[in-house]
C-alpha cells in the first residue's frame, strides 16, 4: 500500500471528500488502482492506494496534489511550500501557517510580526488580519527562512507570488470574500439562492474546501455575508472592504 498526505485539508461540513474523489477518479481512472480517503493529523488529508499500479498512482498524486514534508528534518531553508493559517489572532508576535510537519510532533511554521510590519506597514496582526480579509484554513504559498531544529521553530515569509496576489486583492477596489470551510459549488449554490449570483464578477478556487468571490463594484461585502452566511453552516467568512 503507498500513502501520500496531499496538501488539501477537509474539515468544516466535509463536502471535501466527495469532491476530490471525482477529481481521483478523472486521475487515476485508468490504473489498476483503489484509493481510500482519511484525515489524519490536523484535518490535512491522507490518500491511500492500493493495487497493481499504486506505485504510479501514488506519484501521480503527488505530482497533481502534491506532498506535505511531514517531517521538521525535510523542511529546508529557502523552499517553498503551501500551508493554511491556524489559529489567527490568538498571538500578537505574528501569524501561524500549517505546512504539515507532523514529526517529532505536530508543529506549524511561524510569520513573525516584525516580517509582516516590514511587509504590510506597523500595525498590529489583529487589524491585518481584519483588513486582509485572512482566516483560518486560508491556503498561502510561503517560504521558509529560518528552521531551528534544536528549538524546534520554523520562520517563515510569503513567497513572491502570494504576496503579489495578496496585494493584487487589496488594490484593485472590488470587494471580496473568502470562505473557508465548504467546496464552492455549495457557495455558488448559497449565491444562486439568495439571488445574489449577479453580484459577483469572478470565482475563485483557492484550495478544495476555500473560495474566493470578487464582488463587482459597489456590491459591498457585509451585505453579502449576511445574506449568504445562513446557508453555509460551519464555514468562515473573511472579507476585504472597500466602501463601508
Amino acid at each position: 500500500m503507498e500513502e501520500v498526505v496531499i496538501l488539501e485539508k477537509v474539515y468544516g461540513d466535509r463536502s471535501g471528500f466527495l469532491k476530490l474523489d471525482r477529481k481521483l477518479k478523472a486521475l487515476l481512472g485508468e490504473l489498476e488502482v483503489e484509493w481510500k480517503l482519511s484525515a489524519v493529523k490536523k484535518n490535512w488529508v491522507k490518500v491511500s492506494l492500493r493495487g497493481e499500479d499504486e506505485e504510479i498512482s501514488a506519484n501521480l498524486v503527488r505530482e497533481e496534489l502534491g506532498e506535505v514534508p511531514y517531517s521538521l528534518k525535510a523542511v529546508e531553508e529557502g523552499k517553498i511550500y503551501r500551508g493554511r493559517f491556524v489559529d489567527l489572532g490568538k498571538v500578537g508576535y505574528g501569524a501561524y501557517v500549517d505546512i504539515g510537519i507532523f514529526r517529532p510532533r505536530p508543529k506549524d511554521a511561524l510569520l513573525p510580526l516584525y516580517y509582516l510590519k516590514e511587509t504590510f506597514g506597523d500595525m498590529p496582526v489583529r487589524q491585518m488580519i481584519s483588513r486582509f480579509g485572512w482566516v483560518d484554513n486560508l491556503p498561502v504559498e510561503v517560504v521558509a527562512t529560518k528552521v531551528e531544529f534544536g528549538a524546534r521553530e520554523v520562520e517563515l515569509a510569503f513567497s513572491d507570488a502570494q504576496l503579489k496576489r495578496i496585494r493584487g486583492w487589496l488594490e484593485d477596489g472590488h470587494d471580496k470574500l473568502f470562505v473557508t470551510g465548504t467546496v464552492s459549488e455549495n457557495v455558488e449554490k448559497a449565491l444562486i439562492q439568495t439571488g445574489h449570483g449577479r453580484d459577483v464578477k469572478r470565482i475563485e478556487e483557492l484550495g478544495l474546501m476555500e473560495t474566493l468571490l470578487v464582488l463587482k463594484k459597489g456590491t459591498q461585502a457585509p451585505g453579502i455575508i449576511k445574506e449568504i452566511g445562513p446557508h453555509l453552516k460551519g464555514t468562515l467568512i473573511g472579507a476585504i472592504k472597500f466602501q463601508e
